[in-house]
C-alpha cells in the first residue's frame, strides 16, 4: 500500500511514500508554506504542493493502494482529479468538482483511497477546480508490478517532461474577469519544461531545465501536457524518440522525431543517446489548431547535455509551423496499440450504445444593462449535442446517484443532435438558432458493462479547433478519425477494430470526427469534457451515469465518512 499526503497551502503540500515489492508503508512529513515563484523577471505567489512546482512526482506499482490526505490551506476550493486512473469502484476519489464531490474548503482535510488495477505507464494529478490546475500538478508514474517488466527494452533512466503554462499574473482572478464579461481569458506569458520556461523568455537564462545523458544510454521521456489551454509540439535536435505508451497503455514501438500531445494526454517515448557528445536543446511550441483563435506563439526549450560535452552553444530543433494540422494529424493517426501488451484490452465487437456527439462553441446571450465581450456582444459558451454543460451547486452528482436525490441532474442527455446540418462547413449561416445552446445538467445513462461506441463531431458554428475530449473514469479506443462530416458509410470502412490506440484524452481532429468504444464497467457517474480549460466554464462537458451491477462487488460501495459537504 503506498501513502501520499498531501497539504495544500497557497501552495499545496504532499507527504509522499511509496510501496514497491515490498508494499513498505514509509511516510514522509512536509511544512505547509507559501511558494512564491520567480519567473519572467517577477515574483508570483501561487498555489503549489508542497513547496514545489510542479508538484512531487508520485510512483507506486500496478496493484497498489494509494492513499493521500489533502489538507487544503489555500484561499480557494479545491478537489484533486487523478487523471487517467480507472477509479474501480473507487468514484468517490475521482475528484471533479461538484461531480463526484464537493470541492474541500480551505482549511479543511479530504482523504483520496483507491487502487492502482491493470495500469502501468504515465498519467498525472491536478486540480479540477477552476483554473487552479495551472499550477496544482505532477506526474503520476505507475510501475510494472515486479517482477513483471516493461514490453520493450527496460530503460536505463525515466524522466518525467511536464509541459506546462506560466502567467505573470494571477490566473484565478485573470479566469473571473474573463467569465465576468463572456469572453476568452488572457494568454499565458510562456510554457515550461517541469515549470522552467527556458531561455527565450526574459530574465529565464537560469531557468532552463538540463537533461544529462550519457552515450549509449536509453531515457524513457515521460511527457506529459499540463498547459491549460494548448497543445504542444516536442522535439530534441537530432534526436528521434520511439513512443511505447500512450495515456499509460502501451503501443507498437512508432518512430518519430516530434511528438504531439495535447493538454490531459501523456506520452511515452525512448530517447537514446546515440548523437556525438555535445548539448541539443529540447523545446516545445504550440499546435494551435483553430484557424482565427489567438494563442501565445513562443517556444519553451529545455537542454540535453551529454556527459563530456564541452559546447556551450546547443542545436535547436527545426519546430513545426504552429498550424501545422498534418504533422499533428500524423502523429495521433499512425500509432497502434499493442495487442496481447500487459492489461490489453480487445476491441468491443458488438454495441449496446451508439451515441452521435456534437462538439463546439456557442453564444450565451449577454446580461441585460451589461456588456460582453464576445461575438456580437454576446458570452461564449459550448456544448455536447447542444447542451451546456452547467455543474450542480448544492450536491454532488456522485451523491445524488447514490442516494436517489432528484432535481441535481437530469437524464435526458440526447444520443444525436437535435439537427443534422453540415457540421463543419465554416460559412454555414442556415443553424444560427443551434448558437444558443440551454444550460443543462444532463446526463447519459448506461447499463452496467454496455459496450458503447461514440462519434464525436466537431461543428464550425463559431470556429472549428482540435478538442482534447477527456473521459473520466476508462480508456477507450480510438477506432479511427478524420476530418470533415463523419459519413456512417464511408468512414466505418475505416474502423481499427484489431490493435486501435487505448487512451482517457482524444484530440478531435480540428473540423473532423473521431469514433471512439469503451466499455461501461464501473458504476458511478463519469464527466467527458474537453480539456482546454477556457472550455470548460462555458459547458463543453458532459456525464454518463454507469448503474450498478448485479452482484455486491459490481456496486458502488458508500462515500467515505470525511467526503466533503457543500
Amino acid at each position: 500500500m503506498a501513502h501520499h499526503w498531501i497539504s495544500i497551502a497557497c501552495a499545496l503540500v504532499f507527504l509522499i511514500s511509496s510501496s514497491m515489492a515490498s508494499a513498505a508503508v514509509v511516510e514522509h512529513s512536509f511544512h505547509v508554506e507559501n511558494l512564491t515563484v520567480t519567473r519572467l523577471c517577477k515574483k508570483q505567489v501561487i498555489n503549489a504542493v508542497n513547496g514545489k512546482f510542479p508538484g512531487p512526482t508520485i510512483e507506486v506499482q500496478e496493484g497498489d493502494t494509494l492513499l493521500v490526505r489533502v489538507l487544503n490551506k489555500s484561499p480557494h476550493n479545491l478537489t484533486i482529479h487523478w487523471h487517467g486512473i480507472f477509479q474501480l469502484l473507487s468514484g468517490w476519489a475521482d475528484g471533479p468538482n461538484m461531480i463526484t464531490q464537493c470541492p474541500i474548503p480551505p482549511g479543511k482535510t479530504f482523504t483520496y483511497k483507491f487502487k492502482v488495477i491493470k495500469q502501468e505507464g504515465t498519467l498525472w494529478w491536478h486540480a479540477h477546480v477552476s483554473v487552479l490546475r495551472a499550477t496544482v500538478y505532477g506526474a503520476l508514474i505507475i510501475q510494472p508490478r515486479s517482477p513483471k517488466s516493461f514490453p520493450f527494452p527496460k530503460p536505463d533512466h525515466q524522466v518525467p517532461i511536464l509541459l506546462g503554462e506560466w502567467w505573470n499574473a494571477d490566473i484565478i482572478q485573470l479566469e473571473n474577469e474573463a467569465l465576468a464579461v463572456g469572453g476568452g481569458p488572457n494568454n499565458s506569458d510562456a510554457y515550461t519544461i517541469n515549470g522552467l520556461p527556458g531561455d527565450l523568455y526574459p530574465c529565464s537564462q537560469n531557468h532552463t531545465f538540463k537533461l544529462n545523458v550519457v552515450k549509449g544510454k536509453t531515457y524513457l521521456l515521460r511527457i506529459i501536457n499540463a498547459a491549460l489551454n494548448n497543445q504542444l509540439f516536442f522535439k530534441i535536435a537530432n534526436h528521434k524518440m520511439t513512443v511505447v505508451a500512450l495515456d499509460a497503455a502501451y503501443t507498437n514501438p512508432f518512430l518519430t522525431d516530434v511528438v504531439v500531445v495535447a493538454p490531459g494526454q501523456t506520452v511515452d517515448a525512448l530517447l537514446h543517446a546515440d548523437q556525438p557528445i555535445g548539448s541539443y536543446f529540447m523545446a516545445a511550441s504550440p499546435y494551435a489548431s483553430a484557424p482565427s483563435v489567438p494563442f501565445p506563439n513562443t517556444t519553451t526549450r529545455g537542454v540535453v547535455v551529454y556527459d563530456g560535452a564541452t559546447t556551450l552553444a546547443p542545436l535547436m530543433p527545426p519546430m513545426p509551423a504552429p498550424h501545422d494540422t498534418p504533422t499533428a494529424h500524423h502523429f495521433y493517426t499512425n500509432i497502434t496499440g499493442l495487442v496481447g501488451g500487459p492489461h490489453w484490452v480487445p476491441v468491443p465487437t458488438e454495441v449496446d450504445e451508439r451515441m452521435f456527439v456534437t462538439i463546439g462553441l456557442n453564444l450565451e446571450p449577454c446580461q441585460e444593462n451589461a456588456t460582453c465581450q464576445g461575438p456580437n456582444g454576446q458570452r461564449f459558451s459550448a456544448s455536447m449535442n447542444n447542451h451546456s454543460f452547467q455543474s450542480p451547486t448544492t450536491l454532488s452528482m456522485l451523491q445524488a446517484f447514490f442516494f436517489n436525490v432528484d432535481g441535481i441532474f437530469t437524464d435526458d442527455f440526447p444520443d444525436k443532435p437535435p439537427v443534422k446540418f453540415d457540421f463543419t462547413n465554416t460559412n454555414n449561416s442556415n443553424n444560427m438558432s443551434l448558437l444558443f445552446a440551454p444550460k443543462t445538467t444532463s446526463v447519459k445513462k448506461l447499463k452496467f458493462n454496455s459496450r458503447v461506441e461514440m462519434v464525436l463531431q466537431n461543428t464550425a458554428l463559431l470556429t472549428i479547433e482540435n478538442h482534447p475530449m477527456h473521459l473520466h473514469g476508462f480508456n477507450f479506443h480510438v477506432l479511427a478519425q478524420g476530418f470533415g462530416n463523419y459519413d456512417p458509410v464511408r468512414d466505418r470502412k475505416k474502423l481499427n477494430l484489431v490493435n486501435p490506440q487505448a487512451r482517457n484524452t482524444i484530440a478531435v481532429p480540428v473540423g473532423g470526427w473521431a469514433v471512439i468504444r469503451f466499455i461501461a464497467n464501473n458504476p458511478g457517474v463519469w464527466f467527458m469534457h474537453c480539456h482546454l480549460d477556457v472550455h470548460l466554464p462555458w459547458g463543453l462537458a458532459a456525464a454518463f451515469v454507469v448503474e450498478n451491477g448485479p452482484t455486491p462487488w459490481t456496486r458502488l460501495p458508500p462515500p467515505p465518512r470525511d467526503l466533503p459537504k457543500c
